[in-house]
């Protein structure tokens, strides 16, 4: 119920903005700087994974000219002209590509200079699951299309059904979700640590220490998770992490171990989250669904 109150919540701020948008004909970003809704974008450039597979899932691929190096889904954005990454992001290339709006996160450096250049530019930071579904809302305001009440509310519908594939042993279960080397975790600050309390896991960080900090290696083996959730490329060399043997979720085997594709699912705060509560939950039965309890598995792996 806090879940679903969440979300109503959301689609009621996004109508009462889509509302106020309509009268002013601006929106203000993350950054606090004013949009104009006017003209409708027709050349777009997005420096950010998550706000271009927003952009295609409210129908408006085929707008995109330019894309960050790490936006790969869907496939058609791998043909468009790289313009650098959300931290080096290629000014000279962007402004050759002539854009009428460019997005990006609140964080990406450049922000000011491809305004001063004449280009608009929108900042939109989908760090948590309520930011995430309001960006959607506030692109589709910004990209001139209606389809986005639809969107989230059939995410929502994906979400409750991956939700409902959670084993029942597996609920109250402690996780340690390792996003990137370093090592960096999700925290429950965070979307997908938002994700995991939903299903209904305790994470082993503490919100307080932001999204995705960097933990202390020993920190993880003290706490002992019942379940680690990291990158296959990543899982085999945890045994070899100073302590990280003792870990009883490495004897048990108790990992889910997901491929390249399937990580980029999960750690994108947009329109795909409810796949990637999907994947967790279908890692969850195996790990707790099988007769023995205990396997490594590697989550797209029939």
């Amino acid at each position: 119920m806090k879940a679903f109150a969440l979300w109503l919540g959301v689609l009621a701020l996004l109508w009462g903005t889509a509302a106020q948008a309509a009268a002013s004909a601006t929106v203000l970003d993350d950054r606090g700087a004013v949009v104009q809704l006017l003209p409708v974008p027709q050349r777009i450039v997005s420096l950010l994974p998550s706000l271009t597979e927003s952009v295609c899932a409210l129908g408006q691929c085929a707008k995109l000219v330019g894309v960050d190096r790490y936006s790969n889904y869907p496939a058609s954005v791998r043909a468009l002209a790289p313009v650098g990454g959300g931290l080096d992001p290629n000014i000279e290339a962007i402004v050759a590509l002539k854009p009428d709006l460019v997005l990006m996160a609140a964080s990406t450096p450049g922000f000011e200079r491809l305004r001063a250049l004449g280009l608009r530019v929108v900042a939109l930071e989908p760090k948590d699951y309520a930011n995430a579904l309001r960006v959607l809302g506030t692109l589709g305001q910004i990209l001139g299309v209606d389809t986005a009440s639809a969107l989230l509310q059939s995410m929502e519908s994906d979400m409750r059904a991956a939700l409902a594939q959670v084993p029942a042993n597996a609920r109250g279960k402690r996780v340690y979700f390792e996003v990137s080397p370093g090592p960096y975790a999700a925290s429950p600050s965070s979307f997908l640590g938002q994700t995991l309390e939903r299903m209904g896991l305790q994470n082993i960080v503490e919100g307080s220490l932001g999204p995705f900090p960097k933990v202390n290696p020993e920190f993880v083996v003290r706490a002992q998770p019942d379940v680690i959730l990291i990158g296959d490329s990543n899982a085999n060399a945890l045994s070899s992490r100073p302590g990280w043997a003792r870990l009883q979720a490495l004897q048990a085997r108790r990992v889910c171990a997901f491929t390249n594709e399937e990580a980029d699912i999960l750690v994108r705060a947009g329109p795909r989250m409810a796949q990637g509560a999907a994947l967790v939950a279908r890692c969850l039965q195996t790990v707790y669904g099988s007769a023995s309890g205990s396997h490594t598995t590697k989550v797209g792996s029939p």
